[in-house]
């Protein structure tokens, strides 16, 4: 009798079930965010999620968790109901670095997360300040082979993307440089401008306005192919074959979240990235839209874990000791 009624009772809240996946969302999203509001992901994330309330009948909040390497906010959505009420942001740092770099790591990317869809790309580059003597990549890479480890370069932070992007550089180029790190790109970015350090890693994002201004120069370019915004900077592949780096920021959800959920916000943020309006607003914060299906954003989380994992790996980088 007690398996035949709870056999009824599943039968029953089955069709509930259902009913709770097909009208979807029929209550407040929110999307964690690991970073203050003001940076790069957040931007973006609002940006999404102001697009989806206007789809969507409920709206879609972001929730900011900052701190910690952003390793207490992505624990956190790891942690949560996976009923495809909480989304995270998960970035180049918290999920594609962090696992090379912390060995008691609260999460395992592949393992406590759904992927939905890659959302940005965020390119990097190197700056100089105008009165640095090397104007251009080759002279760059003939000074530092002259005068090893005695460039400084400044980084936005230990293992954030802007500083694995100079080790992974220093390494294929075969060649020694001095990080110097800072709390944030904006307090590098300063200090570059007043010539208190001559080089720095830094996103276009970032970086543009100084460049235009006249303030810095703009040296190469991380990601594979020229950017939109500066045609005549070269990239670093052009002369170190293979090199790629960039920040990135995307959506997942926490495991187990069902299947019908996670391909109607994959559906609906692809289809909002696609729209030009976006697609220029993105632009013109120095980014690239990078909408995919959940399969080729999974794929892109495998390999830039291994990437960093490799790069943090040789370059002895460690955050917890």
């Amino acid at each position: 009798m007690f398996a035949r009624r709870t056999l009824l009772a599943t039968g029953a809240l089955l069709p509930l079930a259902a009913r709770a996946q097909t009208d979807y969302p029929n209550r407040p999203v929110r999307i964690i965010v690991p970073f203050p509001p003001g940076q790069a992901a957040d931007i973006i994330t609002r940006l999404i999620a102001d697009e989806l309330s206007r789809r969507w009948p409920q709206r879609v909040v972001v929730e900011n968790r900052a701190g910690g390497a952003g390793v207490p906010a992505i624990e956190a959505g790891a942690r949560s109901a996976p009923d495809g009420y909480t989304l995270i942001n998960g970035t180049s740092g918290t999920l594609g670095i962090n696992p090379g770099v912390i060995q008691r790591l609260p999460y395992e990317p592949l393992r406590d997360f759904a992927p939905i869809t890659n959302v940005a790309m965020v390119p990097l580059l190197i700056i100089a300040h105008p009165s640095f003597a090397a104007a251009d990549l080759d002279a760059l890479l003939a000074k530092a082979r002259a005068e090893p480890g005695k460039i400084d370069v400044a980084s936005a932070g230990p293992a954030t993307s802007q500083h694995l992007a100079a080790e992974m550089f220093a390494h294929q180029a075969g060649i020694q440089l001095n990080i110097v790190h800072y709390r944030g790109s904006g307090p590098a970015v300063t200090d570059l401008i007043a010539g208190n350090i001559p080089v720095m890693f830094d996103s276009v994002a970032s970086a543009l306005p100084h460049i235009r201004g006249g303030r810095a120069r703009a040296i190469a370019v991380t990601v594979r192919a020229r950017v939109a915004q500066l045609p005549e900077t070269p990239t670093i592949a052009e002369r170190l074959p293979g090199y790629e780096a960039a920040g990135w920021s995307g959506l997942v959800a926490p495991i187990g979240t069902p299947a019908e959920i996670l391909r109607k916000v994959n559906a609906d943020v692809v289809a909002i990235l696609r729209e030009p309006s976006v697609i220029a607003r993105i632009g013109e914060l120095g980014m690239l839209t990078d909408p995919g299906t959940p399969a080729e954003y999974g794929r892109f989380l495998a390999s830039e874990i291994a990437k960093w994992r490799e790069v943090a790996r040789v370059a002895n980088v460690r955050l917890d000791g």
